[in-house]
Parts: C-alpha cells; sequence; structure tokens
C-alpha cells in the first residue's frame, strides 16, 4: 500500500484529530503500533507538528469516517493525482539532526546492553553513528561516558520499532545459523528420540526356562541285569538237557 509522504506527521494528526485505532493508523502510515501508542502518549515524535493527510489529498473524510466506525477496516489511501517517485533505500548511515545527534550514545548503551547480538554494524545503521563511537560507549572510554543512560532508540526517534524489530530477528536467525554450523563441525546431532519411545514402559525380559536334564542312565545296571538274564537262560538250558 502507498505510504503518505510524511508518516510521521501524518500519524500524530490522525492520534490527535480520530478516533482511529493504533493498529489502523500504524498500517497507514507503515508504523509500528507500539511507536503509534508512544505518539499518544508523548514519547515518540515530540515537537513534530501534525500534516492533515485530507487537506493534502492522501486520504478522504469519509474514509476515515469509515474505518472509525469499524475497527477491523483498514484505511485505504485516496488516488493520487501526481506521481511520486518510490523512495530508494539509502545505503551507510541514515542521517540524524543536529538536535537529536546528542542522545545516540544514550540509543547505543541502550541497544548494546538489550540486544547484544546485534553487531556493530547494524547498531550503527539503525541510530545513525559509527562503530569507533559504539567501541567507545562500550568500553567505557566515550568522552561523556559519565551522563550515558541507556534509553530505547524508538522513543528516542532514531528509529523506528519496525526497523529494530528486523534488525533484531536477523541477528537471532545469523545466531542460530552459527550454532547449527558449530554442532555440525563437532559431530553433535539435534536429533531425539520420538514420544513412542521415551513414554513406553520398559519392556518386560522374557525368562528361558532351562532344559529339563535327563536323568543318566546307569550303565552298570543295565549291563548287570543283562548278565543275569543270560545267566538264568543258560541254567534253564542245562537243567533241559539233563531231563
Amino acid at each position: 500500500m502507498i505510504q503518505p509522504l510524511m508518516p510521521k506527521a501524518t500519524a500524530v494528526w490522525l492520534v490527535e484529530n480520530t478516533s482511529l485505532t493504533f493498529d489502523q493508523i500504524a498500517d497507514f502510515c507503515g508504523l509500528h503500533p507500539l511507536e503509534v501508542k508512544g505518539i499518544a502518549d508523548g514519547d515518540v515524535a515530540q515537537g513534530i507538528k501534525g500534516m492533515d493527510p485530507v487537506a493534502s489529498g492522501q486520504l478522504s473524510r469519509a474514509e476515515i469516517e469509515r474505518c472509525q466506525g469499524n475497527p477491523s477496516t483498514r484505511l485505504m489511501a485516496a488516488e493520487s493525482k501526481y506521481k511520486v517517485p518510490p523512495v530508494q533505500p539509502r545505503n551507510g548511515p541514515r542521517y540524524t539532526p543536529v538536535s537529536r545527534r546528542q542522545d545516540r550514545p544514550d540509543a547505543i548503551a541502550w541497544l548494546l546492553r538489550n540486544h547484544p547480538e546485534l553487531t556493530d554494524a547494524q547498531v550503527a545503521k539503525l541510530v545513525g553513528t559509527t562503530k569507533p563511537t559504539i567501541q567507545s560507549v562500550r568500553d567505557r572510554s566515550h568522552w561523556n561516558s559519565a551522563n550515558i543512560k541507556p534509553v530505547d532508540p524508538v522513543t528516542l526517534g532514531l528509529s523506528t520499532q519496525i526497523e529494530l524489530d528486523a534488525a533484531v530477528q536477523k541477528a537471532a536467525r545469523k545466531l542460530e545459523r552459527e550454532r547449527k554450523k558449530a554442532d555440525k563441525a563437532a559431530g553433535r546431532t539435534e536429533t531425539l528420540l520420538p514420544a513412542s519411545e521415551t513414554t513406553a514402559p520398559a519392556p518386560h525380559h522374557a525368562t528361558i526356562a532351562a532344559p529339563e536334564v535327563a536323568p543318566e542312565k546307569d550303565e552298570s545296571r543295565k549291563s548287570y541285569d543283562a548278565d543275569s538274564v543270560f545267566a538264568k537262560l543258560k541254567d534253564v538250558k542245562i537243567e533241559d538237557d539233563e531231563e
């Protein structure tokens, strides 16, 4: 969706002059709902004068009334009479107004304390500073270290919540890739046993009955019985001959 020319100034005007929800204003202006809430609380966009999107032709009054009656709907920008070229992303550190430059050490200290996974390049891009300044805040060699207090860069207006969330997610994905790579190099795997194996009761080992040992045959008795039989037969034969 096409965003207004001055998103933060437009959000200030919508917060002050309409009953739209934070989500509706954030969706139309391309901001984070928490950033819009900060505008309503007076913590963000201090000193920014609101810009009427109706007067500039970016939004119609009927569209505002439609969305005020149904919080689940989203604002639709009016068709512009002029073709505005798309904003090209800038490379390098962002421009920081002179009035905000003294707040950068506070923002750097907050990022280093709450998001140590961010690289110096990411911190420099978020608050528009340099790596030597980040290092001086980290090792407390900054000329104003005694007065540096960690403050959220979104609250200071040095960065948007969307940009901060994107940088944190990118750093988290990088750490996860590095961890998996280290585990793979160390030969560790992340495979787990299935639940059917870990929760199954211990199997009962069947006992094998010992084979029955057949009673040993008394060979001597067997031979004795045979001799007695032959002896008796011999005696019977002699008696028959005598008769």
